[in-house]
């Protein structure tokens, strides 16, 4: 297909490309869209994972749309119950119709004589090159490779007789049930898999060089309960989402201005949960405060009633190698396992890889600033869907295309063909795009956009307080360069 033309290309069909396709629908009914995927499925992230006890560990009061709010009580949900809720939301609003499966886009560049991006995609089925052109890029492609993983070598690996995955692969024919199971790692997928392998799993061991933080929630919202039984859902929606909007936020803020006080309160949460004796300075109390990383949630406690019970355990070691029989450790001590699981982290990649060209030059996304926490300095009508590292993804992603449907309608009333972001120079110091540091994170934030100190080249990591400031700001702001064709 060569050709075609569409007034805005979505590239991803996962939670934030639904939405974007959703709220452009809605927003600027007069445009003309097309989303690619480079999968066979829709639903990103809720897709590709498959490993057991795959769930989010933000509440679907915040994770699902505004615009399609979630009815049920439970606040932490399976990764089936959200992809299900995806894709019936793009059943809906007939954004089913407009996915085009199997096509990666490769390559975008953009042309300010015709002003317009010309687009590059492999198809995945059939192997031929597909081309088109659009008036706006906007990007929903998430943050990591979908196609690798962070998969550290493991010494000895090819000696060891039992089978090695990944969970960002796990299949369906990979069966743990009463098998010796390592999980390495401490991070949120470790803490998801451990409870959910341990139910039919011979014994889990948690084999961590370093702690996380890890705190419980209730996987039912009884504020969401008892609202919906005495509120209609007009009423009791918006009242639970902006409830959990604050306790998160709360959560954050106390974490980052008393973190001796949050590290004290968690320890005490956790050594409740835990059997008495239990070594919780060794396997619970991280060496960085609190949201210097993000922290693990597990729901109703299942990851400690797991230890608690037996079924699981921890293990605070290095490894040395692994052996025809399990993992020997540096301590000198030897797990033995029958399967290990690696859930050492993602490889992340902005914009899913795609090589972005203006007028012919390359662009070095490292060295753009984010504008807005949504486009890039220099680079002509392109967005991208970005979620907050410390509440949920979705309150980010929506802000971003609510704000992405506002531009075009005001390129459209005005008469605009083009709007670029430009840098103001030496004014604004550049700093990362995110300031976790997590592994995954600190491997790649500088190939991610910076951003600056200030409004409007830094997003801050404050729902209502970004809400507010995208609400008040005019589309006309003095760092936005319009042009018409």
């Amino acid at each position: 297909m060569t050709g075609e033309h569409v007034d805005v290309l979505i590239v991803g069909a996962g939670l934030s490309g639904i939405g974007a396709a959703c709220r452009l629908r809605q927003g600027c009914p007069g445009k003309t869209f097309a989303i690619l995927e480079a999968r066979g499925a829709s639903g990103g992230t809720w897709d590709q994972f498959r490993f057991p006890g795959i769930r989010s560990d933000s509440d679907m009061f915040t994770l699902c749309y505004p615009f399609r709010p979630w009815s049920g009580s439970e606040a932490i949900v399976d990764g089936a119950t959200i992809l299900g809720y995806l894709r019936d939301t793009a059943r809906e609003h007939g954004i089913d119709e407009q996915i085009r499966y199997h096509h990666r886009v490769v390559a975008a560049e953009w042309s300010s004589d015709e002003a317009r991006w010309r687009v590059e995609a492999e198809r995945g089925d059939t192997g031929e090159t597909v081309r088109l052109t659009c008036g706006f890029l906007f990007t929903c492609t998430g943050y990591y490779r979908y196609e690798e993983g962070h998969a550290p070598a493991l010494p000895g690996a090819e000696r060891f007789g039992g089978e090695i995955v990944h969970p960002q692969f796990w299949t369906g024919d990979i069966d743990h049930r009463g098998k010796r199971v390592v999980v390495i790692g401490s991070g949120a997928t470790a803490v998801t898999l451990i409870p959910a392998l341990a139910r039919d799993a011979r014994h889990v061991t948690m084999l961590q060089r370093s702690p996380s933080y890890v705190i419980s929630l209730p996987a039912r919202d009884i504020v969401a309960g008892l609202l919906g039984r005495i509120l209609p859902a007009r009423l009791a929606y918006p009242a639970v989402r902006w409830k959990n909007v604050g306790l998160s936020l709360a959560l954050y803020t106390f974490s980052r201005r008393r973190p001796r006080a949050m590290r004290r309160l968690i320890r005490r949460l956790a050594e409740r949960r835990l059997p008495p004796g239990f070594d919780l300075d060794t396997h619970f109390n991280p060496s960085y405060d609190p949201w210097d990383q993000r922290m693990c949630v597990v729901p109703d406690n299942d990851l400690f009633d797991a230890i608690s019970e037996g079924r699981a355990s921890v293990v605070t070691d290095r490894i040395a190698t692994l052996t025809e029989t399990g993992v020997a450790l540096e301590s000198g001590a030897e797990l033995e396992a029958d399967l290990i699981v690696t859930a050492t982290g993602l490889e992340m990649v902005p914009f899913g890889g795609i090589r972005l060209r203006v007028d012919g030059a390359g662009v070095d996304v490292g060295a753009t600033l984010a504008y807005r926490g949504m486009q890039l300095s220099g680079v002509p009508n392109m967005a991208f869907a970005f979620g907050y590292t410390n509440q949920s993804w979705t309150l980010g992603a929506d802000l971003t295309c609510r704000q992405v449907c506002r531009l075009l309608e005001h390129m459209e009333r005005r008469g605009y063909a083009v709007c670029t972001p430009r840098n103001p120079g030496p004014a604004i110091a550049p700093v990362p795009f995110a300031d976790l540091t997590s592994g995954y994170i600190v491997r790649a934030i500088d190939r991610f956009p910076k951003q600056g100190p200030r409004d409007p080249w830094q997003r801050e990591q404050n729902y209502p307080r970004d809400a507010r400031s995208l609400r008040r700001a005019p589309i006309e702001d003095p760092a936005l360069e319009f042009s018409r064709a």
